[in-house]
């Protein structure tokens, strides 16, 4: 939706300028002084929160001195910034006009007064236009607030012009290898002989433009040594940088315009040695399409205070978004990870507590809730099944070995048997029942990794008959079966719960009625942990026995004790002590904290789905349940006799009328735009992001980022060319990226023709 200026006689809005639209400040003080500078009296009975939410006013009421830009792509007030420009007297001219704003009504001697100041301010402004003119001919007006100059732009000389073409260039190539994926270094200087030199990617392709005729970089290296660099590392690094802002900004954009939208982090990857986090943005388009985004990466930090300030910071500073339009956040984590990010999820709560704290709907929630087990072993067996997954998707060979070995296993049920192979050709490890999975695959994975590995013949390499030894003493040790059965039957009272939230939309809205009895179970097994381990750890040396596996206490556990060993101690109530009663209670306090009443609040607002509404046989209250979002609604006072309206359209619609059965389809519906405020609650519901995507093509942005990190070396990833990468379908402004690169670096202007050696660069 477009902003309209909300100063009286003023008719600008966004779609029609490409001026800078500020919202009115929520401290009460500034926000007083606003309304009283705009003289509306429309304005005067509400609240700062009001203003701030529906009304903005546009850059040409504020001083230029007011206005600073913070960075190359964003335009921000000043802390005390008051409008003092503005139009209240043209109106009169043409009294029997009808005004949307209503302005408040001056005397006589007021009239007189601002027509007097406004043409002592035109006065004082030419005459400072004459006196900087005359001081400094060669100075242009700056263009500030993002407003359009229409004084004449003073020519580039022809040094300036052919510096703009060649630095134009550079960043051509730069995009280019951004989104072919191509590092910008392809080899390690310190592998080659001494004396030897070879270009890199980057200068590999300038050499190639050259030679194919561009004229631009022909004249500026024509006379460089050959085995002298055309662009250092760290004028390629700055380039880099302005390339990713201005790519992200792209999307920045569309959010801000969307207004809400919730934030999603993926699991912690490497990025040429450190460690980073990936950042995804949700938000509805234009186009009423629900889309999640990859916008950066964000490097991790240990301590998790840290990590969340710089994290705030990231997003609001650097990333311009407004956390207080923020309606979700959700956090895909590693093992290990889990309450570091709870720690970033906490303190972001306390600022913004509508930001919902929720699941991501590409993870499984039994993954989810495995990875955050704070016990080590459990960690460990993650990390096994991953190795043993990843081992064997690496050779076909491997599977058919596999395919074969469960054949033999399952000759009797050829059904059972026939599904263990096709899950062994996906991606198991991500299942709601993954170790269920795993557990009737033990036995075949075992015997399968010990074929492999005593293998005599040329038929496997070593790499693949190496882990197929370590992986199989994995899978064999009686602290990993025992894992791996607990986790299973812990896990099954959550199974169908999680299944169904990544489910329709009717599935996510029962789903949300359920989890008390979820936790009632929990609970109750909590109670009697005695007798639930006690079976558990039956079918765990069940499982040992038919593996041949020795029932014991872990080797470090025996080593750690230095003598004082309880000869009481047994393996049953070792595992229960370190692994039963640790994982139930845990899961039961990471249900509490997921689903939060807030959260819980927003899921059953899903009512508003009209095929969820029929389920329910129209019988709603999402009046009720929709208190959270009040602040989010254009007309919060008429919700109540809408959402009826919305219910009546429904329940007597037309025979041949099918009720949309997703969010998606509701916004989509040509008559939403009659029910605004249904369109608004849809809109912040479908950003909470355990609701997942349903058009597929919109939610791109998190394939393309395993599709990154897959086919890129962890040395040869960077953050900048995974970006131009991962969004190589959006659209970039060579000039914008040329002239911010002359702003940032003016020094350096006519300096990049500059030849350095291969040896490390130092800025100037």
């Amino acid at each position: 939706m477009p902003n309209f200026c909300a100063a009286p006689n003023c008719t600008r809005k966004s779609t029609q300028s490409d001026l800078a639209f500020f919202r009115f400040p929520r401290d009460p003080a500034r926000c007083q002084r606003w309304v009283e500078n705009c003289r509306r009296a429309d304005l005067e009975d509400k609240t700062p929160d009001q203003l701030n939410k529906h009304y903005r006013l546009c850059a040409k009421h504020f001083e230029t001195s007011m206005i600073c830009r913070s960075s190359p792509y964003r335009t921000v007030l000043r802390d005390n910034a008051v409008p003092t420009i503005f139009d209240l007297t043209s109106h009169l001219n043409n009294p029997h006009s009808r005004h949307r704003k209503r302005i408040k009504e001056l005397s006589e001697d007021e009239i007189r007064t601002l027509k007097q100041q406004k043409i002592d301010e035109a006065f004082e402004r030419k005459q400072a236009t004459q006196e900087s003119n005359e001081n400094n001919k060669q100075n242009t007006v700056s263009e500030e607030g993002g407003e359009e100059q229409e004084e004449k732009a003073v020519p580039l000389t022809l040094e300036e012009r052919e510096n703009k073409d060649y630095l134009k260039s550079l960043f051509e190539i730069l995009i280019l290898m951004g989104k072919q994926n191509i590092p910008l270094d392809c080899h390690n200087v310190d592998e080659l002989p001494e004396g030897i030199f070879a270009s890199d990617n980057f200068q590999a392709l300038l050499e190639y433009r050259i030679n194919g005729g561009d004229e631009v970089l022909r004249k500026r290296f024509e006379m460089t040594a050959v085995n002298l660099e055309y662009c250092s590392k760290t004028q390629q690094k700055q380039m880099l940088e302005i390339c990713e802002n201005c790519v992200r900004e792209e999307t920045l954009r569309e959010v801000r315009d969307s207004h809400f939208f919730s934030i999603v982090t993926d699991e912690v990857v490497d990025i040429a040695g450190e460690e980073h986090l990936p950042v995804l943005v949700r938000f509805v388009d234009d186009s009423h399409n629900l889309r999640e985004e990859f916008i950066g990466f964000l490097p991790y930090e240990a301590d998790p205070e840290i990590l969340a300030v710089k994290f705030h910071a990231t997003i609001t500073e650097k990333w311009g978004l407004n956390m207080e339009y923020c309606r979700g956040q959700a956090y895909i984590i590693s093992s290990g990870f889990a309450s570091k990010m709870k720690v970033v999820a906490t303190r972001l709560l306390e600022k913004y507590p509508q930001a919902v704290y929720t699941l991501c709907s590409s993870c499984a929630l039994n993954v989810w809730l495995a990875k955050s087990v704070p016990v080590v072993g459990v960690s460990i067996a993650l990390g096994t099944i991953e190795e043993v997954c990843c081992l064997f998707h690496q050779s076909p060979q491997l599977l058919v070995e596999l395919d074969n070995t469960i054949s033999a296993l399952f000759q009797d049920n050829d059904e059972k048997g026939n599904e263990l192979k096709k899950i062994c050709r996906s991606q198991w490890t991500g299942r709601h029942d993954t170790f269920e999975v795993l557990v009737d695959l033990l036995q075949a994975l075992v015997l399968c990794l010990d074929a492999v590995s005593s293998d005599l013949s040329v038929r496997w390499n070593n790499f693949i008959v190496g882990r197929a030894f370590v992986l199989s003493s994995a899978l064999t040790d009686f602290d990993f079966i025992v894992t791996i059965v607990i986790m299973k039957n812990v896990l099954s009272f959550t199974r169908a719960f999680g299944k169904n939230l990544q489910g329709q939309t009717s599935d996510v809205f029962f789903a949300a009625g359920s989890i008390t009895a979820v936790l009632h179970s929990l609970n109750e097994v909590m109670e009697n942990i005695e007798v639930y381990h006690e079976f558990w750890f039956e079918e765990a040396t069940n499982l040992a026995t038919k593996l041949d596996v020795q029932i014991k206490l872990p080797g470090k556990f025996r080593r750690a004790q230095q003598g004082n060993f309880d000869p009481d101690m047994t393996s049953e109530n070792y595992y229960k002590e370190i692994l039963s009663v640790p994982t139930i209670e845990h899961i039961i306090q990471e249900l509490k904290d997921i689903f939060s009443e807030q959260h819980l609040k927003a899921l059953k607002c899903l009512s508003l789905v009209p095929s969820v509404m029929g389920q329910l046989k129209f019988n709603t209250s999402e009046e009720h349940h929709a208190d959270m979002f009040k602040n989010d609604l254009p007309n919060p006072d008429t919700l109540s006799a809408e959402l009826h309206c919305w219910r009546i359209k429904w329940k007597h619609r037309g025979k041949d009328i099918e009720l949309p059965a997703t969010i998606y389809e509701a916004l989509h519906l040509p008559d939403i735009k009659f029910f605004p405020n249904v369109y608004a609650l849809l809109k912040v519901l479908c950003l909470l992001p355990v609701m997942k995507v349903e058009n597929e093509k919109y939610g791109i942005g998190r394939k393309r980022l395993k599709a990154y990190l897959k086919n890129t070396l962890t040395g040869q990833r960077s953050s900048n060319l995974a970006l131009l990468n991962i969004n190589f379908d959006i659209k970039h402004d060579l000039d914008l990226m040329v002239d911010t690169y002359i702003k940032l670096y003016p020094d350096k202007e006519f300096q990049d023709c500059i030849p350095s050696n291969n040896s490390e660069v130092t800025d100037d």
